[in-house]
């Protein structure tokens, strides 16, 4: 069975968490194969390429981001720590994010390229601007900014 780059280094630290007996590595990376075997099998393919895997990853980073609000919400630090480790884990497969101030101005420039002139074209700008920056930027933070300059154009 051939793995992608990702997933072989995955693979790989699963491993040796094993043989470090690393419980919460162990736990996290065995959660995170499963869900890549659970895509592969739901777009009906043996293995994902590393950006599925990518974004795979960041679907679970941000599914642990909601728990620790709910664990705050509910008064649960201890559970919310546990989260924010597993998170850390899993921000190490993640390529660098790009900053606020590099995201801001790639924004701008698809701005500029789209002829973008208010909110209504929100659905363009994002498309081309995620094109841009691929899977090192925060979709999210992509967004607000996107939201908050498109604003400002009116």
């Amino acid at each position: 069975m051939k793995f992608n780059m990702l997933e072989d280094k995955i693979l790989n630290d699963y491993k040796e968490a094993m043989k470090a007996r690393d419980s919460l590595r162990i736990t996290v990376l065995s959660c995170l194969r499963a869900e890549f075997k659970n895509t592969a099998v739901t777009k009906k393919k043996d293995l994902l390429d590393d950006n599925e895997c990518i974004g795979v990853i960041k679907k679970q980073v941000k599914q642990h981001q909601d728990s620790i609000e709910q664990f705050k919400n509910g008064n649960r630090n201890d559970l919310a720590e546990k989260e924010i480790k597993e998170i850390d884990i899993l921000q190490s497969y993640l390529p660098a994010q790009l900053s606020e101030a590099e995201l801001s101005k790639a924004i701008d420039e698809v701005i500029v390229s789209t002829g973008a002139v208010g909110i209504k074209d929100m659905g363009k700008v994002m498309k081309e601007a995620m094109a841009k920056a691929g899977s090192s930027a925060d979709n999210k933070l992509l967004s607000d900014l996107v939201k908050q300059k498109l604003s400002k154009l009116v």
